[in-house]
């Protein structure tokens, strides 16, 4: 297993498979932004099934697929497949903006995937518009109804609240998760990159307290997935609801996961700086005595928390350089 030095066993790794996006979302990638990783850095699908090999080897059981947008990589179902026949992966994500899902949602179940987190920031076209930049409303919710026909359950819709463009859009969104089946997970802004840091956070804190009594929710002691989320559920569990509270009640203490960029380097902590490079290792052929060596030479590098209050302009590095 791997554990950390303050005691955390890590079991969980997103991978970004690239750092690209069709839409620009005003907490994720700055307008304008054009410093992406050239796609000759990038991890070549053979790297990433030996480094979710060696991870599983280690103990981690749980991976998420992300970018960027992880549906703009060519031949991203083929890579699923190869995953989701490796030993010791017994979970198997991916996040979507669902520009691309329409086209590829039967793909992805067919070769593995198990579950789908989509990310829908409000049921008004004119706010997904305003928040994402381009009007890609119908696109995502065609990618949803294809999700469901391909077989996918429990989809998840993430929502980030912002202070004064989407609060009021939040009880729509809930009767929407409820008609169609899906778990809502709000999440509270994080200061990465200047988008984030321009983007107000909006405690959730406060908002449970609204919504608790409202929908009479109940703290939840199901797991859906391996993230941070805390969960909640209405009576007859017609509907779930995800918090994600890492500005108001950060989680820190049981943090499980690490994340792997598009260019093989693991960074270790969303707030923190700490990372190591394995993409010269495997241009190397190194082998995978060094390899495990350099993953547990990773963990040992794991903060303890991040400072996303304290000291809120610290990381420069937009999410989607980090892998979402």
């Amino acid at each position: 297993m791997l554990i950390d030095q303050f005691g955390r066993r890590i079991d969980y790794l997103r991978i970004s498979v690239t750092d690209r996006c069709d839409l620009r979302c005003t907490y994720c990638i700055p307008e304008g932004f054009t410093e992406f990783e050239k796609p000759a850095n990038w991890l070549s699908f053979d790297d990433i099934t030996r480094v979710t090999a060696m991870f599983a080897r280690l103990g981690v059981s749980r991976f998420r697929l992300t970018g960027g947008e992880p549906l703009l990589r060519k031949n991203l179902p083929e890579l699923i497949e190869r995953m989701a026949h490796t030993a010791g992966v017994q979970d198997l994500s991916l996040t979507t903006n669902g520009t691309q899902l329409a086209r590829y949602a039967g793909d992805l179940r067919h070769a593995g995937l198990n579950r789908l987190n989509v990310s829908l920031d409000s049921l008004r076209r004119e706010c997904v518009s305003a928040i994402s930049g381009k009007d890609s409303f119908d696109k995502v919710i065609h990618g949803l109804q294809a999700a469901r026909d391909a077989g996918f359950e429990r989809i998840k819709i993430n929502m980030v609240p912002l202070p004064g463009i989407n609060i009021d859009d939040i009880d729509d969104m809930i009767a929407f998760c409820i008609d169609n089946g899906f778990i809502l997970r709000l999440i509270e802004a994080m200061p990465l990159g200047e988008s984030g840091q321009q983007a107000d956070y909006f405690n959730l804190q406060a908002l449970i307290e609204t919504l608790q009594p409202k929908y009479h929710l109940q703290l939840s002691q199901k797991v859906y997935g391996g993230g941070p989320a805390k969960y909640w559920e209405s009576p007859g569990g017609d509907f779930t609801l995800g918090l994600i509270t890492p500005r108001s009640q950060h989680f820190c203490e049981t943090c499980n996961r690490i994340r792997m960029s598009v260019d093989g380097t693991l960074y270790l902590c969303l707030g923190q700086d700490q990372s190591l490079a394995l993409r010269p290792l495997l241009q190397a052929g190194c082998s995978d005595e060094a390899l495990e060596n350099a993953i547990h030479q990773a963990i040992n590098l794991k903060p303890q928390r991040h400072e996303f209050n304290e000291n809120p302009q610290k990381i420069i590095r937009i999410m989607a350089k980090t892998g979402g």
